[in-house]
């Protein structure tokens, strides 16, 4: 089982006055080694890569492609050039539906996407509709957080040109059957884009074995550094597609008449990158392998299954979404209380949630809400953290009343 002491001890941001942090859907602590890795690459290592031959440049590249390593193994991706850095999981989307999108997807053609995503997988391709003048559906969720998969039959057509869905909603914290959702797209020759921004900290991602076409996720919530993402990709997309920005780094030659890009990855990656982020994609990684994957869910469980049910003994509780499948997030709201108001009163016991809309509207006008509180864990939440979070709720409605 997972010692949340001698974990906590890895984060210094918990030595600093006891803060309940349940707030790691939208960013997650960094531990000591992630910390000390990007401290040492600029007290030691600062230098641009792949550019240069003196040392400090060639050590760095070294590192950075070990990085990419890493993320490669990390995720089961068949080659190190399907991995292309990012600054996080917002860009990947837009890359995508810029690079994709233009070469692929025309007038009347179809993108689908879902009423649970996050606005990071919305707007992009709402934008590239408008701007192509393509058509964009939406497959619904029930009240329970299920998507109604049966509904895709209905909304599939000759027409769609790609589907991009959450793996985990960061709202409801539904856990979607995305493999089947990709075997049906692939039926039908569509490419499937997987938002993984709150799984791959949470479930063991495998992009090999559910076999989707684009897979995105960022760096700051899964331990690693602000600023850095990863767009997974098959060769074969990859190769295909332009260029995103264009700049140094991503051009093997270049003439005022014309220029020759690189091949994929550094294809995709123009100037100058969060190179210290980047490396702490490998401490972040190497730190999650050692607590092991199987112990983080088991653990997460374990504990959104307790604040699941503390919270269902309290009077005036609505919770969001009660899939059977979920992850560590729990949505719901105070009757009678403003979220907001909520979520004030519980930072000044110390007590980090999220309020607010989730940059989720979508699924709040679902349920007929202007937003919700929201509890998300990670590996160093313990039954102790729900237990303070619950009384917090109390004094809340005792202040409140």
């Amino acid at each position: 089982m997972i010692d949340t002491d001698k974990i906590r001890s890895d984060f210094p941001i918990f030595n600093n006055g006891g803060i309940v942090y349940l707030d790691n859907a939208a960013t997650t602590q960094k531990p000591e080694q992630v910390l000390t890795k990007i401290d040492k690459y600029y007290r030691e290592l600062n230098s641009n890569i792949h550019r240069g031959e003196h040392y400090l440049s060639r050590k760095a590249s070294v590192e950075y492609e070990e990085s990419r390593t890493a993320v490669k193994k990390f995720i089961n991706a068949g080659d190190e050039r399907e991995v292309i850095f990012t600054r996080g999981t917002t860009e990947a989307i837009n890359l995508i539906a810029r690079c994709y999108g233009d070469k692929y997807v025309n007038e009347k053609d179809e993108i689908i996407i879902s009423n649970m995503e996050h606005h990071s997988n919305i707007v992009p391709w709402q934008r590239l509709c408008k701007r192509n003048r393509a058509v964009l559906k939406v497959l619904p969720f029930n009240d329970k957080g299920d998507l109604l998969i049966d509904r895709l039959e209905d909304l599939i057509t000759e027409k769609t040109k790609m589907i991009a869905l959450t793996q985990v909603s960061n709202v409801l914290g539904t856990v979607n059957p995305i493999k089947k959702i990709i075997h049906r797209a692939h039926s039908e020759g569509i490419p499937v884009l997987i938002d993984g921004a709150q799984s791959i900290q949470h479930l063991s991602v495998d992009v090999g074995d559910l076999d989707c076409d684009f897979f995105v996720f960022s760096g700051h919530k899964m331990y690693a550094s602000t600023g850095t993402g990863v767009l997974y990709g098959k060769e074969k997309w990859l190769e295909k597609l332009p260029p995103y920005e264009t700049g140094g780094g991503m051009v093997k030659k270049v003439s005022l008449e014309k220029s020759k890009f690189e091949d994929i990855p550094l294809k995709f990656e123009a100037g100058t990158p969060n190179i210290a982020g980047i490396l702490s994609f490998k401490a972040a990684i190497d730190y999650i392998q050692n607590i092991g994957m199987k112990e983080i869910k088991k653990h997460e469980e374990k504990i959104s299954k307790y604040l699941t049910q503390e919270l269902l003994k309290l009077k005036g509780v609505e919770i969001y979404g009660n899939s059977d499948e979920r992850g560590g997030v729990v949505s719901f709201n105070l009757d009678g209380i403003h979220p907001y108001d909520a979520g004030v009163l519980l930072d000044r016991m110390k007590i980090a949630v999220r309020t607010g809309t989730h940059c989720a509207q979508p699924v709040m006008d679902h349920y007929g809400i202007p937003g919700a509180l929201r509890a998300s864990l990670a590996f160093y939440n313990n039954e102790e953290d729900v237990d303070i979070l619950i009384e917090g709720i109390k004094k809340v409605n005792r202040i409140a009343v």
